[in-house]
């Protein structure tokens, strides 16, 4: 079988759609850098299109009936969103889920430090990168510091052509020799991916320069350009040293995501995996308005490092809101609960690698995603023999095609690269551990896990065509 290149199956009126519908998706990508910063943009966006918060119908002990919207949010890392069909919850939902996270570096809770001149941030990396990509590129600071009284300050410090950024140093390539033999995984070490973030003494007036003298003859070092930097915070930002330690602050690619190619086709940014599965998501659920049955949408975080903790798929969440939900639609019932779980379809909406030419021997070429290719279907994702993987039943994925054949959505189907060679895992196994049918779906990724990845901008626009159908006519 041949993959069709959406690009030559659109007509122009589509293709139109499909520009316009990018220029969306790259004002998302390029805002919502974190996973707060996603959720505070999909709240902003579905209270305009009349969500209700699910906490103040639970208040209120307002029924909900079909077509009600309601939405969840969890500890500003994860949200849900339901609008009510007109079937019984318990026979089922259709469900999108999504993460918001993506690799990245964290800002350790004890980081600023000065050497040689420098003022530092120690940073963690977060997910699986290539920690040599990090090095000697601009990088934004995202995220919030919040002090004892309760107070959040949030930080977006990069982004604004004003603003300055920050970066890793890399070494020479006149001394690198030894660098240079070694291993890419040990090219750079985890530890060595520190920040600098200044390099200016802090000027002191006389009478503060007596001060300093006095603690240097007391035998207190003084370190001037981690204090320089302290100053600037605690005057331009309004927090000290000691609040690093109730902070959460990732570093980012500085910068917005941009058109790539001569023709425009492509979209080179940060954080594609997975927000470029994200944000068609929220889009079909708001588009479609009075599904059959419910429609619910998942974003979540923590999937880069596992699904773990209280924002993550492995948390209870999810169906603790869906049984708030159907408690509030005259479902009050553990067993119902687990009905409609068990009842559900999903599509676990994330991304898959793209066919990269130059890299020909990593790929299967005839189970392989490709830019232009359509919409991406994952049977099974996993590593070797399938281990860690959600494999999907034949049946389900019949009734996927007759709903995607019936609404000329051009689709594909992939592996995630030659099978001995790696593989990766997604939200889907969580879900399907409620005996729900559930399958990998998404986009083809270029330089997936880079701070820089590419997608196809038809590749979304199917997706989002995809993703409506499935909402509103998968039954």
């Amino acid at each position: 079988m041949e993959n069709k290149n959406s690009w030559n199956l659109m007509k122009s009126k589509e293709i139109d759609a499909a520009f316009a519908f990018a220029e969306d998706y790259k004002d998302f990508l390029s805002k919502a850098k974190t996973e707060r910063e996603c959720v505070d943009y999909v709240v902003n966006l579905i209270e305009k299109e009349g969500f209700r918060e699910l906490s103040t119908a639970i208040a209120e002990g307002t029924p909900l009936k079909a077509g009600d919207k309601v939405y969840a949010v969890q500890m500003n890392k994860a949200v849900v969103m339901f609008t009510i069909g007109r079937q019984k919850l318990s026979e089922g939902l259709n469900i999108l889920g999504a993460h918001i996270d993506s690799p990245r570096l964290d800002v350790k809770q004890n980081p600023l430090y000065e050497d040689g001149g420098f003022a530092y941030l120690d940073t963690h990396y977060y997910g699986g990168v290539k920690k040599y990509q990090w090095v000697t590129m601009p990088l934004a600071i995202h995220g919030v510091v919040v002090k004892k009284d309760g107070t959040t300050i949030e930080l977006n410090i990069g982004e604004d052509p004003d603003d300055p950024v920050f970066f890793v140093s890399d070494l020479l390539i006149h001394l690198a020799q030894e660098q240079m033999e070694k291993k890419a995984a040990n090219v750079i070490e985890g530890e060595a991916l520190d920040i600098i973030i200044g390099s200016k003494p802090l000027t002191l007036k006389k009478k503060d320069k007596d001060k300093e003298k006095n603690k240097e003859e007391d035998g207190a070092a003084r370190e001037a350009v981690k204090a320089g930097v302290l100053a600037i915070l605690k005057e331009t930002y309004g927090f000290e040293e000691e609040d690093f330690l109730s902070a959460e602050l990732e570093i980012v690619p500085a910068g917005p995501a941009r058109d790539a190619g001569f023709d425009r086709s492509m979209i080179l940014g940060y954080g594609h995996d997975d927000r470029v599965c994200a944000y068609p998501s929220l889009r079909a659920m708001l588009n479609v308005r009075e599904p059959e049955r419910t429609a619910c949408c998942i974003l979540v975080d923590k999937e880069e490092i596992g699904s773990v903790g209280a924002t993550g798929m492995r948390s209870h969440f999810f169906d603790n809101a869906l049984a708030e939900v159907m408690a509030l639609t005259g479902e009050d019932s553990a067993r119902l609960v687990r009905r409609a779980l068990t009842n559900s379809f999903m599509l676990s909406s994330d991304v898959s690698s793209a066919y990269d030419p130059t890299y020909a021997a990593s790929f299967d070429k005839k189970n392989v995603a490709v830019l232009g290719g359509g919409m991406v279907f994952n049977k099974f994702t996993g590593s070797r023999g399938k281990s860690g993987s959600n494999d999907a039943n034949a049946e389900y994925l019949a009734a996927l095609r007759r709903v995607l054949d019936d609404n000329k959505v051009n689709f594909q189907t992939a592996e995630l690269g030659r099978v001995d060679l790696g593989g990766g895992g997604t939200i889907a196994y969580i879900l399907a551990l409620y005996g729900m049918n559930v399958i990998d779906s998404g986009i083809a990724v270029l330089n997936m896990h880079a701070p820089w990845e590419a997608i196809s901008k038809a590749d979304l626009y199917e997706t989002l065509r995809g993703y409506e159908a499935f909402l509103k006519d998968m039954a």
